[in-house]
């Protein structure tokens, strides 16, 4: 089922791409990463809904009671705040939800990826009987691998002096890292749930796909590096984009202004 609902129809989707654009394999993974940022469009919507949502949360004033009144107390403040969501219908991992959906369709892809270059005699069969009818086999197979410096099917290298340097994956570790910067709220808020997932997310997955982009074939790297870029722009585009968050330090001074306004309070 996972190669007939995602990998074949995946494949056959690049292939159609690769067709229209004259048979530039690197084009067709960009525009078909945009196609689908198009179509998850409506998890980032959902993402943005809630994140703004436990924003709003963390400045009302009966949040900041709850916080006042159990300042001391971390686990009975952490059972306030589930109970503070629950009654809002806030999900605290709301905000980390589309990227965990999208962990489905990057495997599909990588597979769609290494199926359609198709490496060895055996793959390049496997991927004669996959095309749909309405594909001319002849004229897409065997695909053209080459893209700028690259060959999509083996992972990317350029070499200086004789070292290899990972281009690619370094700029999709960094991309990936700088998107979840710029889309991820600063929150102060003491055992905050959805915070600590979005922090570690923002560790965990540019190191994942950097370690992807550093082992496997660079198609893939292509597909990380546009899907942060466009990632980046949507979010832009709509306003959402928390520029102060790339600032050192900011996450400090944001506890700080915090501790200073609790102060005068008192």
């Amino acid at each position: 089922m996972w190669d007939a609902y995602i990998v074949t129809p995946l494949t056959n989707l690049l292939l159609w791409i690769y067709t229209l654009v004259g048979g530039q394999f690197g084009v067709a993974i960009i525009i078909f990463t945009i196609l689908i940022r198009l179509a998850t469009h409506p998890l980032m919507v959902r993402q943005m809904k809630s994140t703004r949502a436990l924003q709003e949360m963390q400045q009302s004033e009966k949040w900041k009671k709850i916080q006042k009144q159990y300042k001391k107390n971390r686990e009975k403040l952490a059972q306030e705040q589930m109970k503070l969501y629950k009654e809002l219908g806030i999900s605290p991992f709301g905000s980390c939800l589309p990227t965990l959906i999208q962990i489905p369709i990057i495997f599909g892809l990588y597979q769609s990826i290494v199926k359609a270059l198709a490496a060895t005699p055996l793959q390049l069969m496997t991927l004669t009987h996959s095309v749909y009818s309405f594909l001319d086999v002849p004229s897409v197979v065997p695909l053209n691998n080459r893209f700028l410096w690259m060959n999509l099917s083996q992972p990317e290298r350029i070499y200086i002096f004789g070292f290899g340097i990972p281009l690619l994956a370094i700029i999709v570790a960094l991309t990936t890292y700088i998107q979840s910067k710029l889309t991820t709220p600063t929150s102060t808020t003491p055992g905050d749930q959805g915070a600590a997932m979005g922090r570690m997310m923002s560790i965990y997955m540019p190191l994942l796909l950097g370690y992807f982009s550093l082992s496997f074939a660079s198609g893939l790297a292509v597909y990380f590096i546009t899907s942060n870029l466009v990632g980046i722009a949507q979010y832009a585009l709509m306003g959402r984009v928390s520029w102060r968050n790339l600032l050192p330090g900011r996450k400090e001074k944001v506890a700080s202004k915090s501790q200073k306004v609790s102060k005068g309070q008192k």
